[in-house]
């Protein structure tokens, strides 16, 4: 791929990319930053794009760039002293999937989750320990315990419900 390409490519995908980081992150000057990364880390790798398949490729880099800032010390510290602030609970404010990610980024709250998870039944414990934990997606779950996918989405549907129920009944 040529640098002219490249530049095409950002052009091309580079609202896709902003997109992807702040719906993720929240934050629109955190989302640029993230932006300009997934493009340097693109370039750095320009190796490893699929020839027909640069916008997945973008995108999953994306991603990965996202979940890092919200793995970050950084983050945890700002998540940290805003609840510190509130006064409440850390779950105080569960209500989607997006939240239970968001409260996971304390420490209190990741020792909590895992409890919970690992709290679970079978076949939901094994599910949400792979998908939350292990941060592998659906495809990789089900070629790994020999399931359908459609069987390891439907348990991890059920899953989620579970957890957000129990994190609620922690909460109180």
């Amino acid at each position: 791929m040529t640098e002219k390409d490249f530049e095409k490519l950002i052009k091309d995908y580079e609202k896709l990319v902003f997109t992807i980081c702040f719906q993720l992150v929240r934050d629109y000057q955190e989302a640029e930053n993230l932006t300009q990364e997934t493009f340097f880390s693109a370039y750095t790798h320009l190796s490893s794009c699929p020839l027909d398949g640069a916008k997945p490729w973008l995108a999953r880099i994306a991603t990965n760039k996202a979940k890092d800032y919200l793995k970050s010390a950084y983050n945890r510290k700002v998540m940290l002293d805003r609840d510190d602030d509130s006064g409440g609970s850390i779950f105080d404010n569960v209500r989607s999937e997006e939240d239970i990610f968001a409260v996971t980024e304390s420490r209190e709250a990741i020792s909590a989750v895992s409890d919970t998870i690992l709290s679970l039944d079978e076949p939901y414990k094994k599910v949400s320990e792979m998908y939350f934990l292990q941060e592998k997606n659906v495809e990789q779950i089900a070629d790994e315990l020999g399931r359908p996918k459609k069987t390891v989405q439907t348990q991890l549907y059920r899953a989620k419900i579970l957890l957000k129920k129990k994190l609620k009944e922690v909460s109180e």
